[in-house]
């Protein structure tokens, strides 16, 4: 009897497992797929699953009914068979119509990438605030797809001849939830925001800094070490979803840091608008920090998301310092040479790459090691310096602070 319980406990802690799918098309060629699915593995990883493998595919566009060709379709059916595979996840935006039709056909729970993030928010959420702005954004994603799910309505329908007529029927009921909890949901969202709003108001008007860039930048460490704070912090994606704000000092000056959400390639629409309250506190900073991870081999891309995201939500013409975190972990790959391969970002030294497109920049930057705590006391300085000037326009008649 407790050799059986003992095998019961260890099938309930087994791991999930996933395979992942991606094409190649005009958008995106073959090297930015790799990339894209080393993400989508470490956001597989995240939700606390592992990636087992990878099928790719080339295509000038997605097949209408399962995104990917019926040869690919057959091959990742045969391998989920095979190894028991626990579900199948798309790098992008299924439609509701592919998901029902490949969860059809694959026999397997699909998530996409959007499905994916969202169940990663909703696991990581803490506060009453932040659950109610994923549960919003998750039942706005639901909602088109109720039909194609395997909901209790698929199991509870039975007999001949009531599978159309009885089935709909339960869908639109779903619907008719679903809806009345959006409802409900935006307006909790909106009394949680009017009281966020009063919050920020009742802060004064001390110079505010908000830590922005793509997640696992190093954020929260940042925060942690400006503010000798105990932020969570770790080497997983969203590791933060809560705006924390600390007020900090340099010098004899005194300003409000808010560590907020990490932005990713693809965030979903819904997830941005339901976080709304969150990103007034980038939308209402008085200065930026950029964080960018410059190990990582995309980082150029990851900027470029960021400022993409910064502009939707208009905060992008805000006096911003580009802080490159990680140096410790740069790897330069010297040329060899007899590689005649056209030079890359790992071909150059870190000097080499600051005197790059990076010296032309408007905005002041800086490389730092915020773990190995590397050129720290010049960011103390260059944030001290900006967020002086703030407050001196905003203060003019007590500079005898400083």
């Amino acid at each position: 009897m407790g050799e059986n319980k003992s095998k019961l406990h260890d099938t309930a802690r087994k791991q999930e497992t996933a395979v992942l799918v991606g094409v190649i098309n005009k958008q995106q060629d073959e090297s930015q797929l790799t990339e894209y699915l080393d993400e989508l593995a470490f956001l597989v990883e995240t939700a606390g699953a592992k990636p087992l493998k990878r099928f790719t595919q080339k295509l000038d566009r997605p097949d209408p009914r399962t995104f990917i060709g019926r040869g690919k379709t057959e091959e990742v059916k045969a391998y989920v068979k095979e190894h028991e595979v626990d579900f199948v996840v798309f790098d992008d935006e299924l439609s509701p119509a592919q998901v029902k039709n490949l969860q059809k056909e694959l026999d397997k729970k699909v998530l996409d990438r959007t499905r994916l993030i969202l169940d990663i928010f909703a696991s990581r959420a803490q506060t009453a605030h932040a659950k109610t702005q994923v549960e919003l954004a998750l039942y706005q994603y639901l909602l088109p797809r109720l039909a194609g799910m395997w909901t209790h309505l698929e199991r509870q329908r039975g007999g001949t001849g009531t599978r159309s007529g009885a089935g709909e029927k339960e869908i639109e009921t779903d619907r008719r939830i679903v809806r009345d909890k959006i409802a409900a949901l935006k307006l909790k969202l909106a009394e949680i925001d009017r009281q966020m709003a009063t919050q920020r108001k009742n802060r004064g008007e001390l110079v505010r800094v908000a830590l922005v860039g793509y997640t696992n930048v190093g954020k929260s460490t940042i925060m942690n070490m400006l503010s000798k704070s105990n932020v969570f912090a770790e080497n997983k994606l969203f590791a933060t979803l809560d705006t924390t704000v600390r007020k900090v000092v340099i010098g004899n000056l005194p300003f409000l840091l808010s560590d907020t959400v990490g932005f990713i390639r693809k965030l979903p629409h819904d997830l941005v608008e339901s976080f709304k309250s969150t990103l007034d506190e980038v939308r209402e900073a008085d200065i930026l920090i950029h964080v960018v991870d410059i190990s990582h081999t995309g980082f150029e891309d990851q900027l470029n998301v960021v400022n993409q995201t910064l502009t939707d939500i208009k905060a992008f013409d805000k006096p911003t310092i580009l802080v490159f975190n990680k140096i410790d972990a740069y790897t330069f790959i010297e040329k060899e040479a007899d590689d005649l391969g056209p030079i890359t970002k790992r071909n150059l030294s870190l000097n080499e790459l600051k005197k790059s497109w990076m010296s032309q920049l408007n905005n002041p930057c800086i490389f730092i090691s915020a773990t190995e705590k590397d050129n720290i006391e010049e960011f103390r300085e260059l944030l001290y310096k900006m967020a002086k000037e703030i407050h001196e326009k905003r203060y003019p008649y007590n500079k005898f602070l400083y």
